[in-house]
């Protein structure tokens, strides 16, 4: 139960879904109420399968590339907290990606629930290269199931969160969505922050073994 409320709360942290709602009613403004839940639910599964390519195919770009795993999690300790940075001085649609361009070529197109919601804004960078690292940390069975697991709850919250949109974006108010997004922002610094120092204490001992 510990390790399923850690991942889901460090996936949260760094995918942030509620910083995703006023960006998603910006683009759906103009739908019905049916292509909104279907652009929701289609997102959700994007993000599902992504999340988990990312956990159990990611090892093998890392070999492939020759990248090891202190390297992949100092370089993503930096992307989760440049991401932690974004929320906090309320640059999120920045942070993501979602840059003007994208946003207005995303409202001529029949479908947005890939790109630009599922990828990058939801998950981008910084929640690929995190759960490439834990597939390092969880390798026995039930680890995996839990992580897994964890995973499909975040679809099913950020399914959830994109179906409701609109009412929790008038519930919240603007304030209210950024003063959440600014406490995620911490979380997801103090997240990327110890990726970065578990990977360079991991480097010294390697480098104490072989002298």
């Amino acid at each position: 139960m510990e390790l399923f409320v850690f991942i889901f709360a460090a996936l949260f942290s760094v995918l942030n879904p509620l910083g995703a709602v006023p960006i998603f009613v910006g683009l759906t403004q103009d739908d019905t109420l049916k292509e909104r839940q279907r652009i929701s639910i289609w997102t959700a599964i994007n993000v599902f399968i992504i999340l988990l390519v990312s956990f159990f195919a990611g090892q093998y770009v890392l070999s492939f590339f020759g990248i090891s795993i202190d390297a992949l999690r100092i370089a993503g300790g930096f992307i989760i907290v440049n991401s932690g940075f974004s929320l906090l001085n309320r640059r999120f649609s920045k942070g993501r990606g979602v840059h003007k361009e994208v946003e207005a070529d995303a409202q001529k197109r029949n479908d947005i629930a890939l790109t630009p919601l599922a990828i990058p804004m939801l998950a981008g960078p910084g929640s690929i290269s995190l759960l490439i690292a834990m597939h390092q940390d969880y390798k026995e069975m039930e680890q995996q199931i839990i992580a897994v697991a964890a995973m499909a709850c975040i679809a099913l919250v950020i399914f959830l969160l994109m179906r409701g949109a609109h009412k929790v974006s008038q519930a919240l108010g603007a304030s209210g969505i950024v003063a959440i997004s600014r406490i995620m922002g911490f979380i997801t610094i103090a997240i990327g922050v110890q990726y970065i120092i578990s990977s360079i204490s991991n480097i010294i001992e390697g480098l104490k073994f072989t002298h």
